[in-house]
């Protein structure tokens, strides 16, 4: 008895399904906790006079006891570097200052200033000297301070910084009072600071009288700029200037 043959396979037509490829997770927007922005004229530096867009970063490690700031400290608002590229935009300056509070705190921070210096701005960025701002882009004018003994943080003086000052940044003493001034005098002359980069004296507002300094630095023949807070010769402390 002869087995019977099998039927032939159905061969089915149907279109097979791609395997399933895995979702990439959505990608988070780099940010950055600010206190404000703004456009103002600036008021120190290099760059007095010119207006200019400030972005204020929110935080700082020091508590210097003259601080003007101090509502930058805590708080701020998180937002994304795309978002403050954009508002810095709006005002239509070419000067960009990046501040706080100490903005290095961020460690975004390095990103914004990267990618100002990208879009063709003017970049100047304030710090305390206390962080290291050996990676700051080289495009960025630093504006640098060491601080004075009555700032309550000469301590924090971070005095490797100066190997990664450029002939376009600026280093900047808030000086309050004569022990101050002749504590800088002493700085000046020990690192030779005048032939790295351009240095600025600038008295603590309604502390040092602006006319004592200047005869001060007249009378030592000191090869420093003076500066006054030109900003607050106009609008006073309001926040916002």
């Amino acid at each position: 008895m002869s087995a019977e043959a099998a039927p032939p396979a159905t061969v089915s037509n149907a279109p097979v399904p791609a395997p399933e490829r895995a979702t990439a997770p959505a990608a988070v927007p780099e940010r950055l906790r600010i206190t404000e922005i703004f456009h103002s004229i600036q008021g120190e530096a290099d760059a007095v006079g010119w207006p200019t867009v400030f972005v204020r970063l929110t935080g700082c490690p020091l508590r210097c006891t003259w601080c003007d700031t101090t509502y930058s400290f805590h708080g701020g608002e998180w937002r994304s570097i795309d978002a403050i590229l954009a508002e810095v935009a709006s005002h239509g300056a070419r000067h960009v200052c990046v501040t706080g509070g100490e903005p290095l705190s961020q460690k975004r921070c390095l990103i914004l200033l990267r990618r100002l210096c990208d879009a063709g701005y003017e970049v100047s960025l304030e710090t305390s000297g206390a962080l290291d701002v050996a990676a700051v882009d080289p495009r960025v004018r630093k504006v640098m301070d060491l601080k004075a003994p009555d700032s309550g943080e000469a301590g924090r003086n971070r005095w490797s910084n100066l190997e990664h000052l450029r002939a376009h940044d600026q280093i900047k003493f808030v000086l309050a009072g004569r022990a101050d001034y002749d504590w800088a005098c002493g700085v000046l002359r020990e690192h030779a600071l005048a032939a790295r980069c351009q240095v600025l004296f600038s008295p603590v507002h309604a502390s040092l009288k602006p006319r004592e300094l200047a005869e001060w630095i007249l009378a030592d023949r000191l090869p420093v700029r003076m500066q006054l807070q030109l900003h607050k010769l106009l609008w006073g402390d309001e926040p916002g200037h």
